[in-house]
């Protein structure tokens, strides 16, 4: 990892521990299991963001460092793939 993206890796990981920790307290005081879900909906979408943070940031650090003339193109192409997956 370059590790340049490591601030916004923390602050994303904060919000996911917080969510996580709403859930817990949820479950505790017997939240609607809609509402629960919802939460649950929201850790998932922001581990994807998560991932799609890592990923971005290993295609950039390879690309840069691979001397390929077509560079760019291929990280945006990787890029947008990986987009589509998560």
């Amino acid at each position: 990892m370059t590790h340049h993206k490591k601030p916004e890796l923390s602050r994303r990981i904060a919000r996911i521990e917080g969510h996580v920790r709403a859930i817990r307290r949820m479950i505790e005081e017997d939240k609607s299991y809609p509402d629960i879900v919802h939460q649950v909906t929201a850790v998932r979408a922001s581990l994807d963001s998560l991932i799609q943070v890592i990923v971005d940031d290993l295609i950039e650090y390879y690309v840069s460092h691979s001397g390929n003339a077509n560079a760019n193109k291929v990280a945006i192409e990787l890029k947008e793939t990986f987009s589509r997956i998560l």
